[in-house]
């Protein structure tokens, strides 16, 4: 089976432009107010080798779950334009070649029914006929429903793994800050505000980002699973119905 189930290259390049728009957007300063001597910017500037870095590791969690997001989202959006092409355009062609001509070629629908047309055809010979013409079939149906949720569960991973460990490694950088809290502290010989407000204020941001990025990624995971479950089940439904034509039945009223 040489044909492959992917999301188109504009879509991919979309998605990629909105994240990057939306990543610039949430750690935009506003030039107006104050410069704030405890933000983002002081972080960086008075951060160590291990806050960077961990600030540099949440940052391209969130920056890469928001992409997966909206690049699955766009393939499961596609997925569902797609079966809305079967009901409207596939049952009221004339011919099963016409009706898989009509369908969209990079679409799941019309993968599942060149791979099972193709696989009628291909039963032929002793050892082929040795197992029935419904089995081969759903042979056929069953390698492409597992390719298609292959492609489907891409990058569903990461997002499990950002949601588990980011909390984690923002719990990290909160003890990193409150060492250099206690640093400071024994430094001055005193517990002045001036000397923790800086370790305890990168403490709390560590904290917080880490829990920014971990919840979107927890329910972008959620809804995407459930999405996906939603899309097969439709892919289903079609091969089921297509079975029946193939081996010499009608279409489903």
């Amino acid at each position: 089976m040489n044909q492959k189930y992917s999301i188109t290259r504009k879509y991919v390049k979309r998605a990629f432009c909105l994240t990057l728009l939306l990543t610039t957007f949430a750690f935009a300063q506003d030039s107006s107010g104050v410069e704030n001597p405890y933000g983002l910017n002081a972080l960086w500037d008075q951060g160590d080798i291990v806050s960077r870095s961990t600030l540099l590791i949440l940052v391209t969690m969130s920056i890469s779950s928001w992409y997966i997001l909206i690049t699955k989202y766009l393939e499961q959006s596609k997925l569902f334009s797609n079966s809305r092409e079967v009901r409207d355009a596939f049952w009221k062609s004339k011919t099963l070649t016409e009706g898989i001509d009509a369908l969209n070629k990079e679409g799941a629908f019309w993968y599942v029914a060149t791979n099972a047309t193709k696989s009628k055809e291909d039963h032929v010979g002793e050892l082929a006929r040795q197992v029935p013409l419904s089995t081969w079939i759903e042979m056929a149906f069953n390698r492409s429903f597992e390719e298609i949720q292959a492609q489907l569960s891409i990058g569903l991973a990461f997002l499990a793994t950002v949601g588990s460990t980011a909390p984690f490694i923002g719990l990290f950088g909160t003890v990193w800050g409150i060492y250099h809290a206690l640093t400071a502290i024994g430094i001055a010989g005193q517990a002045s505000i001036d000397k923790v407000a800086g370790p305890v204020g990168e403490s709390l941001i560590m904290t917080a980002l880490g829990l920014a990025v971990a919840v979107p990624a927890v329910l972008s995971y959620n809804w995407l699973v459930r999405r996906n479950k939603s899309a097969m089940a439709q892919v289903h439904s079609f091969s089921a119905d297509l079975e029946k034509v193939l081996l010499g039945g009608t279409k489903p009223s």
